[in-house]
């Protein structure tokens, strides 16, 4: 079974899917309301260890960390924070399933899962799209203003990120 991980400090996209590809468990750990870094951490490791318990994993993917600056994008500190975090959660991960995290740029999965994004087009909602025709139990809910609630677009990257591992 893969564990495609799509990590971030504010709401964590996790997917499992079993060996013909299909999806079994997909969530978003939501940790914006948990101040340190530590704590939010230990709640994912918490999140990994019942995974371990309920599924045999034996392939984990995680999203590859920014390594650029881009224009209006994040700055040097959040990429920072965000890529010590992406790390301690790969730790955490060797540490709890004994397996080397696969590394894996959002465009290359997308790739490998089967998706394209025309030019001019938003991937995230290009990806949900696709996981809505694809994935016949994926659910979401709206906000009032008629978006994707926090956490959709993140289990939908975990599951292109499965995909793409189980795929190739």
């Amino acid at each position: 079974m893969i564990l495609g991980l799509d990590i971030s400090t504010s709401i964590t996209g996790a997917t499992v899917i079993d060996d013909k590809g299909n999806v079994i468990y997909c969530e978003a750990w939501d940790t914006r309301k948990i101040k340190g870094f530590f704590d939010k951490a230990s709640v994912i490791r918490g999140r990994l260890i019942d995974i371990r318990i309920e599924f045999p994993i034996t392939h984990v993917v995680i999203e590859q960390s920014l390594q650029m600056f881009r224009a209006g994008f994040s700055s040097a500190k959040t990429l920072t924070l965000l890529s010590k975090f992406n790390g301690v959660v790969s730790w955490l991960c060797y540490s709890t399933f004994g397996l080397e995290p696969e590394y894996v740029s959002a465009t290359t999965a997308r790739k490998q899962a089967g998706i394209t994004v025309p030019r001019g087009t938003k991937a995230k909602e290009v990806v949900l799209e696709y996981i809505n025709k694809t994935i016949p139990d994926f659910e979401y809910n709206l906000t009032p203003a008629g978006n994707p609630k926090p956490g959709t677009y993140d289990r939908a990257d975990s599951i292109v990120l499965a995909l793409s591992a189980f795929k190739s």
